[in-house]
């Protein structure tokens, strides 16, 4: 027999009834009951008290059931139910010690817990032994008859009994032989099954239906030990691999897989004990549901403590994880695959539903991780297409056809990135990300479509800017009859060629034709405007371009050259040329003329304005007239056209007038003060008497040569007077100033010209003629010197005058 050490027993159940759940759970991890699933068998023993059951569960399976001290007396030994493992013997065998019946101890109690421990051991094992005395073999009222009438009872509190082997296990076996005896007993057993009420379903249901009856006889324990020994040593070679097909137990059915096995006891006695019919197959597939439960929240807490998971959750919140689906697939499929092998022996039923559980608990737990993932797909897509988008677009490629390339392939990079990160037992729709991401495309596509096309309006206006502003400008400074036609001729060239220029770069974006035709007139319009603008720039400038044209014209001759007021210049005529243009120039700024629109408004100031007859008219009092400028619009030209309102003309002109009234005045001064200095000469008839009354002096000299030596001299030294003086051009500003400036500077002049000679005379008598000649070289220098100096003193004056007119 096995030694103590290598046996595991336990009271499973005591004599109150109470279940020993912990003592039970604490047995089934010390010898892996729960790895073994399906492979594992139950034997149970009853029959009558001291009839020495435990004797043969300790000989049969190396147990250490307490057995009776026959020299203390035949009383109760086993009290309650005991389990123990079978040591030896596969696959893992467990043997259940039964209380025996008939006791005294129980006393009237005993049928009860007869018949309660009766259906347990039926529900629970997969072989019964029955002990039972070899004598008691076809009596009527033997133990053996209430024993079996017992089991056959209980058995149909089973609505769905498990095929359970019989073992009649005859002690003490007398000389007859088991031939003979078998015979008998079945005929026992099958008589009290035949006698035992039965439910409707099972009236005429054979007794091999539920039951596999075998019958084993043993000697004497206490007269033939050996004999008894060697015989269970036998039967014990019957129960290794007892529950494979052919084996004792081999067509058992209902079996509780190990793991849930001391639930399953447990449940089984509560239900007894509560006096219910135990409904098996409803105990079975509620053993299943609360293991396959637990194995589901076993499998779910060591998910979400799985390492691998965790740093996969970790890294998956700060970027993408390649190969994210695989590795989350393997971690889901090693937990579930787990979960199978453990839950595979329970009812496939639930089974399945828990499973069905356990993977959406698992999938909703992998569920934001798996968001997060797409989310770092979906931004990283979307940058990976504003780069490419860029670099297409800065590479020349069309925009288009650049957007539908890039956005097929960022589309197909994040469908081939989903594959890689799909959850193949999950069947989430992608679409809506997927539809996030083609928004998001659409959108920066929109976005710089919306920025491109800006720029390149924005290009073109201020092409049309640069190629107008400055060339309206110079036409509308220059105003005349062919100023509005070249800006209109202008206008239409350019806008021609910004139109034909950004009707090529639109070509690109596949634009409809509506949409494009409204950019174009936009650029149109903003051509007009520019015009527009610069000449109501202008118009604001209108009095100063007038002052200006007036001074260019009156102040400058037909070459552009300084005009000099010699005298001889018709300053009327000249003031009425200035003022025409200027007129001209305001009538070309007061309207906007970009279309075939004909207008009078020049006719109109210079009637008004002009014209000497009307201004009398006007600037008569005692005359009323009507004023064709009393009004702030112009005849046929519409107000939006309107640059100066006739209104406006008129208080122009006005100040026009005021202002350049004084360059005209200057202008008669400085006129009439050249003419008085070249008046200096006497009147031709005094030249004439001075000839006729001087011919005898001039005769007079020619005879005396002399005469003509000294005038000579005298001729130098006035010469010499008039040079240093400057004397014409002291008269040139009046006789009075000239007079006032010659008193002043006569006295030292004539001083100086005095210290000159002195200088001379003191020179050596050897180089006197040669100073001579030099002085008279000198003074001729000296007076052409001066007469330069006088011409360069008149020219800068002149010059200074026009000058000092121009400004005014």
């Amino acid at each position: 027999m096995a030694t103590t050490e290598e046996c595991h027993s336990i009271q499973l159940i005591d004599g109150d009834g109470l279940f020993n759940d912990v003592g039970t759970d604490r047995l089934i991890k010390e010898i892996k009951l729960a790895e073994c699933g399906l492979s594992y068998a139950v034997v149970a023993i009853m029959g009558p008290q001291s009839s020495g059951k435990s004797t043969l569960l300790n000989h049969l399976f190396y147990t250490n059931f307490r057995e009776m001290d026959a020299f203390k007396g035949r009383s109760q030994t086993t009290k309650g139910i005991w389990m123990a493992k079978c040591a030896g013997i596969e696959p893992c065998t467990l043997v259940m010690d039964l209380e025996g019946t008939d006791g005294r101890e129980r006393g009237e109690d005993d049928t009860a817990f007869e018949k309660q421990s009766a259906l347990f051991a039926l529900a629970v094992s997969d072989i019964v032994l029955i002990n039972m005395w070899c004598h008691d073999i076809g009596r009527e009222q033997a133990a053996n008859k209430p024993l079996l009438k017992t089991v056959f009872q209980v058995m149909m509190r089973l609505f769905s009994p498990r095929k359970t082997t019989l073992m009649f296990v005859i002690r003490d076996k007398t000389r007859t032989p088991l031939e003979n005896l078998e015979p008998v007993l079945r005929e026992d057993i099958q008589k009290i099954w035949d006698s035992v009420p039965k439910p409707q379903a099972h009236k005429e249901t054979p007794l091999s239906e539920f039951f596999n009856v075998e019958v084993v006889a043993l000697s004497s324990y206490e007269e033939k030990e050996e004999q008894f020994k060697e015989q269970v040593a036998n039967l014990r070679q019957r129960f290794f691999h007892s529950i494979a097909p052919g084996g004792l137990a081999g067509d058992r059915r209902g079996v509780v897989p190990a793991s849930g096995f001391s639930f399953s006891a447990q449940q089984i006695w509560k239900v007894i004990k509560e006096n219910k019919d135990l409904d098996l197959p409803a105990h079975k597939v509620m053993v299943a549901t609360v293991r396959c439960e637990e194995i589901a929240n076993e499998k779910y807490a060591g998910f979400t403590a799985n390492e691998s998971w965790c740093l996969l959750e970790e890294a998956v919140q700060s970027g993408p994880v390649a190969g994210f689906g695989k590795k989350l697939n393997s971690i889901l499929y090693t937990s579930l695959t787990e979960y199978d092998a453990e839950a595979t022996y329970f009812d496939e039923g639930v089974r399945s539903a828990k499973r069905k559980q356990l993977e959406e608990k698992l999938l909703q737990l992998v569920q934001p991780a798996h968001h997060a993932m797409l989310g770092h797909l979906r931004s990283g897509t979307l940058e990976k297409f504003k780069e490419a988008f860029d670099k297409a677009l800065n590479g020349g490629e069309g925009f288009s056809v650049a957007a539908r390339n890039c956005t097929d392939a960022c589309m197909a990079l994040f469908d081939e990135g989903y594959a890689d990160a799909v959850v193949e037992l999950a069947n989430w729709d992608s679409s809506k990300v997927r539809d996030k991401l083609c928004r998001d495309i659409d959108a920066h596509v929109a976005s710089v479509r919306a920025a491109k096309l800006s720029e390149l309006t924005s290009s073109y206006e201020a092409k049309l800017n640069e190629a107008l502003s400055g060339p309206v400008e110079a036409l509308l400074d220059g105003a005349n009859n062919d100023t509005w036609p070249s800006i209109k001729k202008l206008l239409q060239r350019e806008t021609e060629s910004a139109v034909s220029g950004l009707s090529d770069a639109l070509s690109g974006f596949d634009m409809d034709e509506k949409t494009k035709e409204k950019m174009l007139t936009s650029l149109e319009d903003h051509a007009r405007g520019v015009v527009e603008a610069k000449a109501r720039e202008e118009a604001g400038r209108a009095l100063i371009r007038m002052k200006d044209r007036f001074s260019t014209l009156f102040s400058h001759d037909s070459d552009s050259m300084p005009r000099v007021w010699t005298g001889k210049e018709d300053i009327r005529a000249i003031t009425k040329t200035a003022r025409s243009a200027s007129l001209k120039l305001l009538s070309v700024m007061a309207a906007i003329r970009l279309d075939d629109n004909v207008d009078n408004i020049e006719n109109t100031l210079t009637s008004a304005l002009v014209d000497t007859k009307n201004n009398a008219a006007v600037t008569d009092r005692s005359i009323t007239t009507f004023d064709p400028l009393a009004s702030s619009t112009w005849e046929q030209v519409p107000p939006a056209k309107t640059l100066i309102t006739p209104v406006q003309c008129k208080s122009l002109w006005r100040q026009f007038r005021v202002e350049t009234e004084y360059t005209v005045t200057q202008a008669i001064s400085a006129q009439e003060a050249n003419k008085r200095n070249n008046n200096w000469l006497p009147p031709p008839w005094a030249i004439v008497a001075l000839i006729v009354l001087g011919f005898n002096e001039f005769m007079t000299l020619l005879r005396n040569p002399l005469y003509l030596g000294v005038i000579f001299v005298g001729f130098l030294i006035i010469k010499a007077l008039w040079v240093q003086l400057d004397i014409s051009g002291e008269f040139r500003n009046g006789a009075l100033p000239g007079l006032l400036s010659l008193s002043t500077k006569f006295l030292p002049t004539v001083m100086n010209l005095l210290r000159k000679l002195a200088e001379e005379g003191q020179m050596p008598a050897t180089n006197s003629s040669r100073t001579n000649q030099a002085v008279a070289s000198k003074s001729f220098q000296n007076g052409s010197s001066s007469s330069n100096m006088s011409s360069s003193a008149s020219s800068g004056i002149t010059a200074s005058e026009n000058s000092t007119t121009k400004g005014e």
